[in-house]
């Protein structure tokens, strides 16, 4: 494991772990053992730029925080950072956000030793630590949401690279002739996988004239049809929803056996907002996986859905803390 403990040995440390994201600030204080004991939530406001952001990220700490001893703050963020300086080097999530040294104006601020990581790092240390990853030295973790992103464990460490930069699988090349990818290349598995592109094909379908009643759960609106609305839509058994759930599963599958190829995970969670549709994504994924990955990791591997769910960021975030921690000791 990156981090052991005696419970019995000594009081259990307080930690604020915060998960930076586009549209919302999520803020706990929880001990070492991952049990949360205070919360707050709040909105990004992302277009008002980073210095209004990082007043209400400490705005946020602070309220968890409120009358506690604490030992230290982790914060996963949206974006590339350098864990290594502490800096968010840019985000597409974050108008403005260029170069910001989040970790020092925190510490500053607060007083706290603070670190800071991406945000998808931070949340297969989270499953890692506390969810399901536990005691798995060779683990990813895969979040399915707007786009998709990765973090990795090889051999019980969290895998950054030389940059810091590992782990941007939502940006392997799925389709050479596949949707241009908001990063720029063409046919990123987040064009074909992520909650964004199930979205962009309903709309596609429904715009052709398709029969289906995903609109109904769009308020009626073509501007609002989401990858919920094709969930809600295929919970009441629309066929179409269905079907695009099922294409949709299709594609995680596609970069899963890439996955298992690769790396030859003994585990790979499935998190993000797609993963609360559970067998209805998952189970194409997996025959995928069956029928296309070299059957030796195929074997060895188990695909499964994250445990912590949303609080993978906040508390992964935790645990990025007692990891570098760990180190200077």
């Amino acid at each position: 494991m990156l981090y052991s403990m005696n419970a019995m040995s000594r009081p259990k440390q307080l930690i604020v772990g915060v998960d930076l994201g586009g549209t919302k600030i999520s803020a706990i204080l929880a001990d070492d053992g991952g049990n949360i004991v205070a919360r707050d939530l709040r909105d990004t406001q992302a277009q008002q730029g980073p210095e209004a952001v990082i007043r209400r990220i400490v705005e946020s700490i602070k309220q968890v925080a409120s009358g506690a001893d604490i030992a230290g703050i982790g914060i996963g963020a949206a974006g590339t950072c350098e864990a290594s300086t502490g800096i968010v080097a840019s985000s597409p999530n974050l108008p403005g956000w260029r170069n910001v040294p989040l970790k020092d104006i925190i510490q500053q601020e607060l007083g706290l030793p603070t670190y800071l990581d991406n945000d998808a790092n931070v949340a297969v240390l989270g499953e890692y630590y506390f969810g399901a990853g536990g005691g798995i030295d060779n683990l990813i973790y895969v979040t399915v949401s707007t786009g998709i992103g990765g973090g990795l464990i090889i051999d019980g460490k969290l895998y950054r690279g030389i940059s810091g930069s590992a782990g941007e699988i939502g940006h392997m090349t799925i389709d050479v002739n596949g949707p241009r990818c908001d990063c720029g290349n063409i046919g990123c598995w987040e064009t074909l996988a992520s909650g964004t592109a199930l979205a962009r094909e309903a709309v596609r379908r429904i715009e052709a004239e398709a029969q289906t009643s995903i609109l109904s759960f769009a308020q009626g609106d073509i501007k609002e049809v989401s990858a919920k609305a094709v969930f809600l839509a295929a919970q009441e058994g629309d066929r179409l929803a269905n079907d695009l759930i099922s294409r949709t599963g299709y594609y995680v599958g596609v970069g899963l056996v890439n996955l298992v190829n690769i790396f030859n995970p003994e585990l790979i969670l499935i998190g993000g907002g797609l993963s609360q549709m559970g067998e209805m994504l998952l189970d194409p994924a997996l025959r995928v996986v069956e029928e296309r990955a070299f059957e030796l990791p195929a074997r060895a591997v188990r695909i499964e859905i994250a445990r912590l769910g949303a609080d993978a960021g906040v508390l992964g975030a935790v645990a990025l803390f007692l990891q570098e921690k760990s180190k200077e000791r």
